[in-house]
């Protein structure tokens, strides 16, 4: 059992692939570029964003002229794979490149499906942003690396999948967000927000004003720290959010980044990784929802709720 545990759980110290990181959020930013620019808005930028699934991330499919597309990084096979509803297909190679090179050769696939597509070709979210074409600085590409870091997501998406089943009020997908390269589900309580006031590099402050529009508590997965961390951060932060007490021990308030984290390793070593993230994600809600006088009765549900009548 401990060691299934552990097999599932994969360890990935950031300091050993961060150059293939750095490498890949780029690469992520241009294929949610292009879903951006074909998907119509939907709050809170939901439809810009990638999806964990079973071979890696994907846009899912995305509406063109009278048919649809989606892109998927293949983790497992290590291409970006590009299909059509007409069944077509293109593929380019996951492999050490610069982004200029794999920006060049996605977009031309895309011309040669007959998509047509513009995007603002350089990252939002990091400094500096070095236009996609002109970026030969980020072309580290290592497989085994970037193969572990989708085991991490499958793993996370699959246990905040299950955090999220337990409230019946707006609530996100469990979703990529290729800005800051992290895996997050978000919940609102129903009422709007102050204004944001912006402030991330490169990236117009109307852009957070649309995704923190309504009253919200956010967690998530992110590739840093030592193995990576999960997030949990609320706004706007209500009085006394920062100090209060959760779960697990190892969890902590960032004032630096204000939010609360935990080490991805101390849920992978735990006896019980998926109650010691459920403990996490919940009881940072509940630092949220409780002093932000949430109305939790009408917010959350039991998700097994019907089970008795499904058998």
């Amino acid at each position: 059992m401990g060691e299934h545990r552990r097999e599932s759980w994969p360890r990935l110290r950031v300091a050993d692939w961060t150059g293939t990181r750095d490498t890949l959020h780029m690469w992520t930013q241009i294929v949610g570029k292009i879903r951006m620019a074909h998907a119509p808005l939907i709050n809170h930028w939901w439809q810009v964003t990638l999806y964990v699934s079973p071979r890696g991330l994907t846009t899912s499919a995305v509406p063109y002229a009278a048919g649809a597309f989606d892109v998927e990084f293949d983790f497992i096979s290590h291409v970006l794979r590009i299909r059509t509803s007409s069944g077509e297909e293109r593929l380019v190679a996951l492999e050490p490149k610069p982004v200029a090179d794999f920006y060049a050769e996605t977009m031309d696939h895309l011309v040669g499906l007959g998509i047509e597509t513009t995007i603002q070709a350089r990252p939002n979210e990091v400094e500096p942003s070095i236009p996609f074409a002109d970026d030969h600085q980020h072309a580290s590409y290592d497989p085994q690396a970037a193969h572990v870091f989708w085991r991490q997501l499958l793993q996370a998406n699959r246990v905040i999948g299950d955090f999220r089943s337990r409230f019946i009020g707006k609530v996100s997908p469990v979703h990529f967000f290729w800005g800051a390269m992290d895996l997050a589900c978000t919940r609102f309580s129903g009422r709007e927000a102050p204004r944001h006031p912006g402030g991330a590099p490169n990236c117009g402050d109307w852009v957070m004003v649309e995704g923190y529009s309504r009253e919200l508590s956010s967690c998530g997965f992110w590739p840093g720290l030592d193995e990576g961390a999960f997030y949990a951060y609320a706004y706007p932060e209500p009085e006394g959010f920062a100090d209060r007490p959760v779960a697990p021990d190892a969890a902590s308030y960032s004032r630096e980044n204000g939010q609360f984290l935990l080490p991805y390793e101390a849920v992978a070593t735990a006896g019980d990784p998926d109650g010691t993230l459920l403990a996490f994600l919940q009881s940072t809600y509940e630092a949220a929802a409780e002093p932000g006088d949430w109305d939790r009765r009408a917010l959350e549900a039991d998700p097994d709720r019907w089970a008795p009548h499904r058998v």
